[in-house]
């Protein structure tokens, strides 16, 4: 039987792994758990501190319990920072996800910014998973430096597999980087897909998904064939707080993942 998202429930973490200063992985034992889909989050609860949204990071197929988190308040600390086998709440799943079915047959342009990668980690995994059921699969990612690449041994590994596109740019390169240098919609012109059949999925900050959905465009894609996802704007998970509002929607209650369509006129309007 499925949880009762709005009830908390006791977890547990039985992994956890740093993957960058101040970002971790944390993988949660929770029995109640039912699955979830690519683009959906919990909500976790760091006892007498507080509770945040945080999407899922792991393989929806292998039914893990992933969140990946950045240390950046007195709850994300507090959950950074626990142990193996240390106790938390959660609640959840919550959200619409990213639409997997509407891909199928598609070349499919994952497009990310820093910590993004973590909340489209799920899509690639079935992406990758599935791969006969797509057309060609981009992935387009764009960090400030060679030491943020989040997943970067993952990353590599998938480029072994020779039947994902994988380009990586960086704001400023240090050390022996050989790589891209710049910002990541200057990269969707190299990239191979066709746009009169593709579907693009992008997540990061709000200006870098305005640029990218602007790049789109010019290449070609309809802005009915663009997601994005607002989920640093996440909050109580239900809409209730009225803190995720974004415009005319409540991303809690109606995304956290939008056609970009809806969102366009919003993303250009200084004031929202």
């Amino acid at each position: 039987m499925a949880p009762e998202p709005m009830m908390p429930r006791l977890a547990r973490v039985v992994r956890r792994r740093r993957e960058l200063p101040g970002t971790v992985t944390l993988e949660i034992e929770d029995p109640e758990a039912d699955g979830f889909a690519p683009g959906q989050f919990n909500m976790l609860y760091a006892f007498g501190v507080g509770e945040v949204p945080i999407s899922f990071s792991g393989d929806p197929a292998a039914g893990a319990c992933l969140h990946t988190l950045r240390n950046v308040g007195a709850v994300t600390g507090m959950l950074a920072g626990l142990e193996v086998g240390a106790t938390l709440g959660v609640r959840g799943p919550f959200g619409a996800g990213w639409p997997m079915d509407e891909a199928l047959g598609k070349d499919v342009v994952v497009i990310v910014g820093g910590l993004g990668l973590a909340p489209v980690r799920p899509v690639l995994y079935r992406l990758l998973a599935e791969r006969e059921r797509y057309g060609q699969v981009v992935l387009l990612y764009g960090t400030r430096s060679p030491e943020d690449i989040l997943f970067g041994h993952e990353i590599e590994a998938w480029r072994r597999r020779l039947d994902i596109d994988i380009l990586v740019t960086v704001d400023h390169a240090t050390g022996n980087w050989h790589g891209h240098v710049g910002v990541v919609p200057a990269l969707i012109p190299r990239a191979d897909f066709d746009p009169l059949h593709a579907i693009a999925f992008v997540c990061g900050p709000e200006v870098m998904m305005r640029f990218s959905a602007a790049a789109l465009l010019t290449a070609g894609l309809p802005d009915t064939a663009i997601y994005l996802s607002m989920e640093r704007n996440m909050k109580c998970a239900i809409g209730q707080c009225g803190h995720c509002q974004f415009g005319t929607v409540l991303v809690c209650r109606d995304g956290p993942v939008f056609r970009y369509d809806r969102l366009r006129t919003m993303l250009a309007t200084k004031e929202i």
